[in-house]
């Protein structure tokens, strides 16, 4: 019987996701957090980069390069795109589990992901062992996983939307809209123009229109379920709030439909799935803020036949750190929720 916990360690912690990830971890009964990372802030503590951790989490952060991979089981890469991929080329045969929260490894193939990111991928092998870390999914893939490639925020709202429909084959092909709405922090920690408080509050525009990059990954993981290739318009918001994601979907179907069926196929497809709960009515962000929960209202519109799904993510717990630690806890052959059951906070 295992008499040690798990070591994990969090690389990159100056943004939202690492907090996230320290905030999650802290608690989880079979973890310790041996390290976490900065290469701006190296040797500060964690608790002066984020405060809420003052007197629980003091350790000094270190750089990347001091990270021992052979004394830890899990590293989780909380770093931009472009970076992340460099630690998995290092660390890919060091015998340890990887979970990378960048898009570094999400798409199907280097050349997609230099197509969308406008940017060489230097590490085109890791494809080959990179499972789609959305666990209400590929569960069994990430069992026997490696390295995992966590999914961005709107997609995790996106796909769950609709994956039902998809993988029942009988959405159309050409069909889907999604308009989907996040919260500041889904740009990251770093001010940018858009960011600022003076263009953020009081306001709400849309951005991206027809090339954001999430596009393609929910494209992909969609054209996957269907086993069919899936064009579908996507369009991100930015809302004047700190954290969640609202995802509402318009899709026509190939078959007859009506509510009670919907909402069956909905509930068949997650059940036993802890973390998404199938709504009877359209659920707010603040009914999943600071948990692991994503809330799915599929309606059927009579008048014009047409299915809307409406689901509401935080988009740092689910849409990140969150669902990282389900695909750490499913990696490790752990009960899929332990460490996750956070009740939502709301008001």
């Amino acid at each position: 019987m295992r008499n040690h916990k798990y070591k994990v360690s969090i690389v990159g912690a100056s943004g939202y996701t690492g907090s996230e990830l320290a905030r999650i971890l802290i608690n989880h009964p079979e973890v310790d957090i041996v390290s976490i990372t900065s290469e701006s802030h190296k040797g500060k503590r964690f608790s002066e980069l984020h405060g809420q951790f003052s007197g629980i989490i003091d350790f000094e952060l270190i750089g990347a390069d001091d990270v021992n991979v052979e004394n830890v089981d899990v590293v989780f890469l909380a770093l931009p795109h472009g970076v992340s991929m460099e630690f998995v080329k290092r660390w890919a045969d060091a015998g340890v589990k990887i979970i990378d929260l960048s898009g570094d490894f999400r798409l199907s193939s280097p050349e997609v992901y230099e197509d969308w990111y406008k940017k060489e991928h230097t590490f085109p092998d890791g494809f080959e062992k990179a499972v789609y870390g959305m666990p209400e999914l590929f569960f069994d893939e990430i069992s026997t996983a490696t390295l995992v490639a966590n999914p961005g925020c709107y997609p995790t709202a996106s796909i769950l939307s609709l994956a039902p429909l998809f993988a029942a084959g009988i959405a159309t092909a050409g069909g889907a809209i999604i308009d989907a709405k996040s919260g500041t922090t889904g740009a990251g920690v770093k001010a940018s123009n858009t960011t600022h408080f003076s263009n953020v509050n009081d306001n709400f525009k849309a951005y991206g229109l027809g090339n954001h990059r999430h596009t393609v990954e929910i494209q992909e993981q969609l054209s996957f379920l269907m086993k069919n290739s899936v064009i579908l318009q996507f369009t991100p918001h930015l809302l004047p709030v700190d954290r969640g994601i609202l995802a509402t979907s318009y899709l026509t179907l190939d078959k007859e439909m009506d509510q009670d069926r919907l909402t069956s196929l909905y509930k068949d497809f997650y059940k036993n799935k802890p973390f998404v709960r199938v709504r009877n009515q359209a659920p707010s962000i603040k009914e999943v803020r600071g948990s692991n929960y994503a809330d799915v209202y599929p309606f059927w519109d009579e008048r014009t036949k047409r299915v809307i799904v409406i689901t509401a993510i935080d988009n740092l717990v689910k849409g990140a750190a969150g669902q990282a630690v389900h695909n750490m806890n499913i990696m490790l052959g752990l009960n899929e929720s332990i460490g996750l059951r956070q009740v939502p906070m709301q008001p």
